[in-house]
């Protein structure tokens, strides 16, 4: 299935999207074309889901999830290794993929691949670890005379549900946490992303990774909205919009939830930085996969005696990047996900130099490429500081003390990653204890994350961390097991 999958790719042809249900990958039923943004025309179609689709995959999983629970954590391990390898070596093949569904530019799409490389490579390592504990009962007189121990056992059956920025990684971060901990995986693949999903869950399949262990459908979201109700699922993991994500936790009711949702990232730069290359790491940032990131660049905060200065470096760096073919390996900036996201680009810019902000660069679109937009000084109220733009434009906004910034950064009502530029410890410290994020990048930008760190956010960037040790958390439950009269430890 891989083989096919980036072959057709490769030779211009449109990709046929299988679906993986009850140990049988199937392309019947009624398809769903992508039309690629860039090359506006079908790269790729999938067969859309329905309620008997949904019902099969259910009772499949249920009955596999013993199965894929008694596998030894070392044999899912090298599975998940041999995965690693056959990431690496279609690295070149699955960024192709990436830029003909999506319009992300090769750089940016071997840049994933890499990271799906790491990612499973790391779940590996989780899976060889998984282990439990020898508790300290008899410390305590009620406890005197008996022996308990825990172990983390599969949660049975997860449900990932996957978004179109990073569909390659953020897959493999879900699957391969959740084959890591034992459990059998349904995924619901993003409907712009459909050949890439194929492409990773064909790749684990053909690494050794049991029938049992994983099914993959395509469709919309009530396909997602009846896999999130269905019993038998006992973990969910989504990362998307927080809209979404209040809809997956309603339809969900009281099972363990994931939920990686939504940011405006902001990064703040105060007066001791390095200014060029801050300068330099915002634009590189701001603009990769043309800002579709839950923490790319949005806001940047820079301390007053500096904001014109770092204005200009930053222009600079935005104007000298390339924007134009995802295909070719020199472009920084493709186009993004859609018309209607690059048109949200241009309306937002207009809408904040209509309230008197200065749009320096960009601001208007071709097509689905939203030409890179600076916008300096908005006011608070715009959309551009207030709301997630999810797109290629980043605002620069000056501030007069730490305290000013903080408080600006948190208004929002997101809080997932925050960027810091300074050499003070005293201010580095202060802003890791203040700002409402769930992590902070010193001296670097927002966008960066590291795939075997914790990584989530707090208020309405949701809860839950996405790293292969957090994850293998989610995806486990403590079992404890009591010895009555027996024990380890004296009980005299």
């Amino acid at each position: 299935m891989l083989e096919a999958v980036l072959a057709a790719a490769a030779e211009g042809e449109r990709v046929q999207a299988a679906a993986l249900v009850g140990g049988r990958w199937t392309s019947e039923g009624p398809q769903n074309e992508r039309i690629g943004p860039y090359v506006r025309r079908p790269v790729s179609q999938a067969p859309a889901a329905g309620p008997g689709d949904v019902a099969a995959v259910r009772d499949y999983a249920h009955a596999s999830a013993r199965t894929v629970a008694r596998l030894a954590p070392a044999s899912r391990a090298e599975v998940l290794e041999r995965a690693s390898r056959a990431a690496a070596e279609n690295r070149d093949g699955l960024a192709r993929l990436l830029a003909l569904e999506l319009g992300k530019p090769l750089k940016d799409g071997r840049g994933e691949i890499d990271r799906v490389a790491d990612t499973f490579a790391v779940c590996a390592a989780e899976a060889r670890q998984i282990g439990g504990d020898n508790l300290p009962v008899a410390g305590w007189a009620r406890g005197t005379g008996n022996t308990a121990f825990t172990y983390r056992a599969p949660a049975g059956v997860a449900l990932a549900i996957t978004p179109f920025n990073a569909p390659a990684n953020l897959l493999a971060h879900k699957l391969g946490a959740s084959f890591a901990a034992g459990n059998t995986t349904i995924v619901k693949a993003p409907p712009q992303a459909p050949a890439v999903s194929t492409a990773i869950v064909a790749l684990l399949i053909e690494a050794g990774m049991p029938y049992e262990a994983v099914q993959l459908l395509h469709g919309d979201g009530s396909v997602g909205a009846a896999l999130c109700a269905a019993d038998e699922v006992a973990v969910i993991s989504f990362t998307g919009s927080g809209a979404t994500g209040n809809a997956v936790a309603r339809a969900a009711g009281a099972k363990r939830l994931v939920l990686e949702l939504g940011g405006n990232a902001a990064t703040i730069v105060c007066e001791d930085a390095d200014i060029a290359e801050a300068a330099r790491i915002c634009a590189r940032t701001g603009y990769s996969n043309s800002g579709q990131s839950c923490i790319s660049v949005q806001r940047v905060y820079v301390q007053r005696s500096r904001f014109e200065e770092f204005l200009d470096l930053f222009t600079g760096q935005v104007e000298a990047l390339t924007v134009g073919d995802p295909m070719d390996p020199g472009t920084d900036v493709g186009a993004m996900v859609d018309d209607d996201a690059a048109e949200r680009v241009v309306r937002w810019s207009a809408e904040a130099a209509e309230a008197g902000a200065r749009v320096l660069l960009g601001g208007k679109r071709d097509g689905a490429t939203a030409m890179p937009t600076v916008v300096a000084d908005p006011p608070a109220t715009c959309s551009v500081v207030r709301e997630e733009v999810f797109g290629a434009l980043v605002a620069v906004l000056p501030f007069d003390d730490l305290d000013q910034a903080i408080e600006q950064c948190n208004q929002s009502r997101y809080g997932l990653q925050a960027g810091l530029f300074t050499r003070d410890m005293d201010r580095i410290i202060t802003a890791w204890r203040d700002l409402e994020v769930g992590g902070l990048v010193v001296n670097g930008s927002s966008n960066f994350r590291l795939d075997h760190v914790p990584f989530g956010g707090v208020k309405d960037s949701g809860f839950g961390r996405e790293s292969p040790r957090c994850m293998v958390d989610d995806y486990t439950v403590i079992k404890t097991m009591m010895l009555r009269g027996t024990s380890l430890w004296g009980t005299a």
